[in-house]
């Protein structure tokens, strides 16, 4: 019989390499890009050396970021040469261009369609349907066990630190029938956790004015609680990323109460000095905060809180940081991450006061970190002695020497993956990639926890 498609019988697939840099929005857009390619026939090479076609997505948030971009494009030209960008970073193009002239195209942000066409012109896909199968959930660049679920596009705060609305553009999202069939398909491929992502969480659906869309018989409207209890009816851990403290945010806690959804909040507080704030032009900057923190955890009292902050903003005194470090003794956040600020091209707080200097930006941070360090240590040695249950990220098949414990490692419900601590856990048995433990928690140090696991 003849081959119905003979320039595939000697010739191997066209093999692309891929970086992705930034937060996991863009890592995300680089699941979908890799996901296209793959059902075109593309197969994906683990060095730039080993593929005929190397894609970088960039991050351009930040400076640092973006060295940190053309750093990877260099590389990628040095070790194949045929590169194609994409990302944040190529909304501003001729920051590329200029450095790396010869590289053959350069995309912005989610934009898949012009990614993938200059993989074509560059390298033209051999199909073969019988092949190039794709599961229904797509080509995932995380574990197995835990996705990452974007429910929208862009922003539309005007925060003067930032230049995301500049990169991906005014708030558009999708309406919460497609979020859901997506979350069902993952939850359907084993994924037993789903982190909830966009740029803000909180206003999530104000663009399509919280319209409804159908979903397994029912109208379900593209509002922030509405998806969230929709979520947790699917069996998986549902985490909220991003989610900007605005009052509506007071009505998912009892969802979190009710085990229907993780109680856990990422939200980019940024800082506390009400005079950094008005600079920064934060949205739901209020000095009520501390209080909605405070009925936040008498509803749900096992909730976790994690956030950022920033140090060295332009104008930032020693007032405004010692009021900050007093806050967070006040707020006992449970995790906190702290940067230091950048002065990002393009982003209005660079011209609205005097730049706080260098050595001054790194003494505040060691002096935050420090500081919550010990707050983080205190609130992890409440959790001694408790019951919890842990998602296993590390699970190695072997015992100890002892031939009786197995060492693995996982994360509490209280904790993300990539961002915050983990959970040491002792076994009689050896434990499998996501699978959910309960675990006596023995001890605690600054920020991560130590147990045995007691049930299945």
């Amino acid at each position: 019989m003849e081959n119905p498609n003979p320039t595939r019988a000697g010739e191997r697939p066209p093999r692309v390499s891929f970086v992705s840099l930034g937060c996991p929005k863009a890592l995300v857009d680089s699941e979908r890009i890799v996901t296209r390619l793959r059902a075109e026939g593309y197969e994906l090479a683990r060095s730039h050396a080993g593929a005929d076609l190397a894609v970088v997505n960039t991050c351009g948030f930040l400076d640092s970021a973006q060295a940190e971009s053309l750093a990877a494009i260099g590389k990628a030209l040095n070790e194949n040469g045929k590169v194609i960008v994409t990302g944040c970073m190529g909304a501003e193009p001729e920051k590329i261009t200029a450095r790396y002239p010869q590289v053959l195209a350069v995309t912005g942000p989610q934009q898949y369609e012009s990614v993938v066409e200059a993989v074509h012109r560059a390298l033209p896909p051999r199909h073969d349907p019988f092949l190039d199968l794709v599961p229904p959930e797509g080509i995932k660049l995380t574990p197995r066990h835990y996705a990452y679920l974007k429910i929208s596009e862009g922003c539309n705060n005007s925060c003067s630190f930032c230049i995301i609305p500049k990169l991906r553009g005014e708030l558009r999202s999708r309406p919460a029938a497609e979020v859901l069939r997506e979350a069902e398909r993952l939850v359907a491929a084993g994924v037993k956790e789903l982190l909830v992502i966009s740029q803000d969480t909180s206003a999530y659906g104000s663009d399509l004015r919280y319209a409804a869309s159908a979903w397994n018989g029912r109208e379900v409207r593209a509002k922030f609680l509405d998806l969230a209890g929709a979520l947790g009816e699917l069996g998986a851990w549902v985490r909220l990323h991003y989610v900007y403290p605005y009052p509506h945010v007071d009505e998912v806690l009892p969802l979190m109460a009710e085990g229907k959804v993780l109680p856990y909040l990422d939200v980019p507080f940024q800082h506390a000095a009400p005079a950094v704030l008005r600079r920064m032009r934060r949205p739901a900057a209020q000095e009520k905060t501390l209080a909605r923190v405070a009925r936040w955890r008498d509803v749900c009292p096992e909730l976790t809180i994690r956030s950022s902050f920033i140090v060295g903003f332009p104008g930032e005194s020693e007032a405004d940081f010692r009021l900050l470090l007093d806050w967070l003794d006040a707020a006992e956040l449970d995790r906190v991450g702290c940067f230091r600020y950048e002065a990002v091209a393009g982003a209005p707080a660079n011209a609205l006061a005097p730049a706080v200097p260098e050595a001054l930006k790194a003494e505040r941070w060691h002096r935050l970190m420090e500081h919550q360090q010990a707050i983080s240590a205190r609130r992890l040695k409440r959790k001694v002695g408790t019951r919890q249950q842990v998602i296993i990220d590390e699970a190695p098949r072997s015992a100890k020497s002892d031939g009786r414990t197995i060492v693995a490692k996982g994360r509490s419900r209280g904790d993300a993956p990539e961002i915050d601590g983990a959970v040491h856990v002792t076994s009689r048995r050896p434990l499998r990639l996501g699978e959910i433990a309960t675990v006596r928690i023995d001890r605690a140090d600054q920020y991560d926890l130590h147990g045995t696991v007691v049930g299945f």
